[in-house]
């Protein structure tokens, strides 16, 4: 149990603090939702789906890698930082230069062509990013979980300073007087994702600059028979991370494309389904928050006896909590549509299944610890792939039909083949006494559960009651995990110490 505490405290202070960032983030979601149109809050939705894929080409793998160089050649920290840092940094101008250069092309790709400029200031804001990822990979390794948490929550708090600052004050100030000094900043004319993307440009820029000591710890040199090595390792991660994006953000994409109707109904489909998005935060902030505390320590316990026993374990618990997780959004989205705007409720059929999604997708980024272990990177980039055409054939398909329904649906379908076919191949190559049908048991149960509960809102219009049914198979599904998992339970210290009875003296 202690391995496992051990994990939870590295998810508590790295992934915490993503969550902590993240959802400070998220807490302008009902803000912007409620002053952009569905079509605006379509165009930043496709902005922020572009950014994703090119940090994958900008980074390839390095932070991955660094984690992989850094634990196994001990004593060599020094040269890996150096060699992946400076790599990291002439790549970055190149391209970084190259999509300066053709910002324009790459704002008609992006389905934002009368709005050139904010492919302009995304394009430096992924090239201050991805100057800065490596970097932040080093507090991890270091272990300083208070500075990396600070950067990481001030650098949200700037963001949304300024994108309060833009699109709240500033256009108060402008309509009580028109020559308000406000003017200097904020321009009526402009379309309000500007001033959203500016917003996120400070925060990059002023991000960093905290990491300043970091940054100037790297030495601009390379070690050429290490940096092979590591782009051998790091090739196949690029792969697998470019098909993760896709099949995470490239819907908003193909939804644009291939919705029929005019431009500006191609932007109120993506608004909605981007907006409902938003609801699944929960689990996509615990997954966010697993995977910046498990990649680390799952390497390190890799040196140790008996990991498989340890990410048995580790996986068993994450189900438990991903499954309540579902059940908890599912079950209160009457509460939880307050999030949205109003105008964006239309698409609130999707949220049961990007949940599930998101399920999965977790379940999968435990799985895949098998083949980073292993150094065989390719057979990640080889499942990704094949959840990438799962994706794109499901999309392209019913696209034109049923719009971001099919989205939703591919998003889940993509994330649970990629699931079990990792699951299959690493049972093969590296087996890890998971306890599957147990787990599996978990998710159709609660699947079943929802099941329930949707089919009784068919004959039951009222909010508060769903509620409490779906509070009472809440609490039912808790009181059974809780029976099942009785003996693991009361060997957790915490539990055993705070709520069990203690012994008396007499026995």
């Amino acid at each position: 149990m202690s391995k496992l505490k051990q994990l939870a405290g590295q998810t508590l202070w790295y992934g915490g603090s993503s969550i902590a960032a993240r959802f400070l983030n998220y807490l302008l979601t009902p803000f912007l939702t409620k002053i952009f149109t569905r079509a605006n809050y379509g165009v930043m939705s496709l902005i922020y789906a572009a950014i994703p894929i090119f940090n994958v080409l900008f980074t390839y793998g390095m932070e991955t890698a660094f984690f992989r160089f850094a634990r196994k050649d001990e004593g060599n920290e020094k040269d890996v930082y150096n060699t992946i840092g400076t790599s990291v940094i002439i790549s970055t101008l190149v391209l970084g230069g190259i999509m300066l250069f053709f910002y324009k092309t790459v704002a008609v790709w992006a389905g934002v062509a009368d709005l050139p400029e904010l492919i302009f200031m995304s394009v430096l804001i992924i090239m201050i990013d991805t100057l800065s990822a490596i970097p932040f990979a080093k507090l991890r390794l270091d272990g300083k979980p208070k500075k990396y948490a600070l950067i990481k929550v001030i650098g949200i708090v700037i963001n949304i300073g300024f994108t309060l600052f833009f699109l709240w004050f500033c256009p108060r100030q402008i309509e009580k007087d028109p020559g308000s000094i406000c003017t200097l900043f904020y321009d009526v004319s402009k379309n309000g994702v500007y001033y959203v993307v500016l917003a996120n440009l400070f925060q990059a820029a002023i991000t960093y600059l905290l990491l300043f000591k970091e940054v100037m710890q790297l030495q601009f040199k390379i070690d050429k028979v290490l940096w092979k090595k590591i782009m051998l390792y790091s090739m196949p991660l690029i792969i697998a991370g470019l098909g993760g994006v896709i099949n995470e953000t490239f819907d908003r994409r193909m939804l644009e494309w291939l919705w029929p109707g005019s431009a500006m109904e191609k932007r109120e489909q993506v608004g909605i389904y981007s907006a409902c998005y938003k609801i699944s935060i929960l689990i996509t902030l615990f997954i966010q928050a697993f995977r910046m505390g498990a990649e680390p320590f799952f390497f390190k316990e890799a040196q140790g006896q008996n990991p498989q026993k340890i990410y048995a374990r580790v996986m068993k618990f994450f189900v438990i909590v991903v499954c309540m997780m579902f059940l908890f959004v599912a079950f209160y989205l009457p509460i939880w549509k307050h999030f949205i705007d109003e105008k964006f409720w239309i698409g609130l059929s999707v949220v049961p299944l990007l949940l599930l999604a998101n399920m999965f997708l977790g379940i999968y980024l435990n799985l895949s610890i098998w083949y980073k272990l292993g150094h065989k990177t390719s057979v990640g980039a080889y499942i990704t792939l094949i959840g990438t055409a799962v994706t794109l054939g499901i999309n392209y398909a019913f696209i034109p039909t049923y719009g971001y329904i099919a989205c939703a649906w591919a998003t889940m379908l993509c994330y649970g083949t990629m699931m079990v076919i990792s699951y299959v191949w690493g049972k093969k190559a590296y087996p890890i006494p998971y306890a599957w049908k147990k787990l599996l048991a978990y998710i159709v149960i609660v699947i079943a559960l929802y099941g329930i509960y949707a089919g009784v809102h068919n004959f039951i219009e009222s909010d508060i009651i769903m509620m409490i049914i779906g509070s009472v198979l809440f609490a039912g599904f808790i009181y059974f995990v809780g029976q099942v998992e009785k003996q693991e339970l009361i060997a957790a210290p915490v539990i055993g110490k705070y709520f069990l009875p203690k012994k008396s003296k007499e026995n």
